[in-house]
């Protein structure tokens, strides 16, 4: 995914100078050039932390952990979908406010702990 954001990013970037530069000319399409870069960037390293790095798993409770350290979401699993064993998707209530939903690849978890949350996420389904 990392690399696919690279090109895109340089793909955006580009294709910005080349419109740029058709209207204003190639010294003047250089700033605007630059910002639309450093937009993308930053757009791109706030979606990578935003990332999840670890999971805990609890009885009928899920908290999902940030590369920082941070807590991006805890609560129990309300509900789940799930496709050929490949994709998860599970429904994280919290205790306040509107559930949240997580989705898991099976190749991101070890085939164990994929198992597991697509258990406790069919059980909190009701399948």
């Amino acid at each position: 995914m990392r690399a696919a954001v690279r090109i895109f990013l340089l793909t955006a970037t580009s294709t910005a100078y080349a419109c740029f530069a058709s209207h204003l000319g190639a010294w003047q399409a250089l700033p605007l050039t630059l910002a639309v870069a450093a937009s993308l960037m930053l757009g791109a390293r706030r979606h990578e932390r935003a990332q999840p790095a670890a999971l805990k798993i609890g009885q009928d409770e899920l908290s999902v952990w940030g590369q920082g350290g941070n807590l991006l979401m805890q609560g129990r699993i309300a509900g789940c979908s799930q496709w050929s064993g490949r994709l998860l998707i599970l429904a994280v209530q919290p205790e306040a406010g509107g559930a949240s939903t997580l989705l898991i690849t099976a190749d991101a978890l070890p085939a164990p702990v994929f198992r597991q949350l697509s258990v406790l996420g069919r059980r909190a389904a009701g399948a």
